[in-house]
């Protein structure tokens, strides 16, 4: 199941069927798979959850790999057509149909088959809600300031969860990975609640990141569709600590390696004859002053010198590095549905201490992967925000095998009166300040010296 702890939550509890001549019609799927209107939930094992590192002895070593052109893609400049269409709202290709504008993929009436076509898709595509609810009872959270009706909310997000499973498994087909066995590390409720938000941001941003590459266009509809669930799950969790559900304009889009990297950590073992995933494994990145959503005066927070955080990479709030009574709980950051904090969990201008690991970490199920980094010697921190790549110099760092440093917050908006580092967002360690959009990210994968690590901005 590493596809689907990747992408669990990158699908959603779909599948509607499409009418045929006054009855449900059956949808095509994987390997000839045809899944009546209404296919039942799958189900499999659930394997125990581990309770320290992987042990065993990995019976494969790094990502999965083939015949490779090159070292790196390189930047071109776009072709002459992409920027010649006259914008002017008028129709300058023949329409296929009344109502309907030319052009666009898909739109020719070929019955759509969900599946994947290429190599890129079936690499694209959490039992962490089922351990949530096991872990923690009603009782834990109306002492968290959270209700009977919260946790029942919770569960129907791991309804959804099922749904996510449910159509991932029909895409990928015979081959859809089976069920493995993960480590999360949060003790209490509130590190549960802060974990799921940061783990539901990656997961949808990383399908914000990959679904517009997609071959299979079909494929790529049914998650679109899902993940709007993700990202209303995302929002609730926000609610749950404190937060505002929606502070920006725009979210983040990821590619598929800072989303490996940031969840296999947590993916303890598969069974040996789970697909083996591409995608690199970069070393940790840790953020030592992560601003901590619990705490009612978050300058104890942001001007720490020692780590506040569960583990790197997603930087969840640890609690037990909290007073009692520093804790914002039915106080200004109690859980609401809105929230307006006087201080700001982060500003433009503070300083963000940072550590991270070496390559050649061994991670994900079964130890199996190895981290790597091709990048020369960190130089910046690159800030995804929004829909801005923006960079800011690091400082302090002692000799060239430094693996300590600072930085400053930028400030700058996406538009005017959106400030771009808000909510939860993402950073990462690179040698070059090089310049990307949202839709080729991916090309500063061989910069990175280390991260991403999320963020909260906000």
């Amino acid at each position: 199941m590493v596809y689907i702890s990747l992408l669990l939550i990158l699908a959603g509890p779909l599948l509607l069927p499409a009418v045929v001549n006054g009855k449900p019609a059956d949808i095509s799927f994987a390997s000839g798979i045809v899944v009546p209107a209404t296919p039942s939930v799958v189900s499999g094992i659930s394997l125990p959850h581990a309770t320290g590192a992987f042990t065993g002895v990995a019976t494969a070593t790094g990502a999965l790999t083939g015949s490779v052109r090159g070292t790196a893609i390189t930047p071109i400049p776009p072709p002459p057509r992409e920027t010649s269409y006259p914008s002017d709202g008028m129709l300058h290709d023949t329409q296929p149909a009344p109502f309907l504008p030319g052009g666009g993929l898909g739109t020719n009436g070929t019955i759509p088959v969900y599946n994947v076509q290429s190599d890129y898709d079936y690499q694209s595509v959490l039992d962490l809600f089922e351990t949530g609810l096991a872990q923690f009872s009603t009782q834990d959270f109306i002492q968290a300031g959270l209700t009977a009706t919260d946790r029942d909310l919770v569960q129907f997000m791991r309804l959804e969860v099922l749904g996510h499973v449910t159509l991932l498994t029909n895409i990928l087909g015979r081959t859809a990975p089976t069920r493995c066995s993960y480590r999360f590390p949060f003790t209490t409720l509130l590190e549960f609640v802060d974990f799921t938000q940061k783990v539901s941001k990656v997961i949808e941003s990383a399908a914000y990141g990959f679904v517009p590459h997609l071959d299979a266009r079909a494929t790529a509809q049914l998650l679109l569709q899902a993940i709007s669930i993700t990202g209303r799950q995302q929002l609730l969790l926000r609610q749950f600590e404190g937060l505002l559900p929606a502070p920006v304009w725009f979210e983040i889009g990821i590619p598929q390696s800072w989303a490996w990297t940031l969840l296999a950590p947590y993916i303890n073992f598969c069974p040996g004859n789970n697909p083996r995933l591409v995608w690199q494994n970069f070393p940790a990145l840790n953020i030592i002053n992560q601003p901590n959503p619990f705490l009612s005066n978050v300058s104890v927070s942001t001007n720490a010198t020692t780590n506040t955080t569960l583990s790197p990479g997603i930087g969840a709030a640890n609690m037990s590095a909290i007073s009692p009574d520093a804790i914002c709980l039915n106080s200004t950051c109690a859980p609401a549905i809105a929230s307006n904090r006087t201080t700001p969990l982060s500003q433009s201008g503070q300083v963000v201490r940072l550590s991270w690991e070496q390559p050649g970490m061994l991670v994900g199920p079964n130890n199996s992967y190895v981290t790597t980094s091709t990048a020369g010697q960190p130089a910046f921190v690159a800030w995804v925000t929004q829909l801005n790549i923006t960079y800011s110099p690091l400082m302090g760092m002692n000799g060239t095998n430094a693996s300590t440093a600072e930085t400053t917050q930028p400030a700058l908006d996406t538009f005017a009166g959106d400030p771009a580092v808000n909510g939860t967002i993402f950073v990462a360690v690179t040698d070059e300040n090089l310049f990307v959009t949202p839709f080729n990210l991916s090309l500063l994968n061989p910069h990175i010296v280390a991260g991403p690590a999320v963020y909260q901005a906000g």
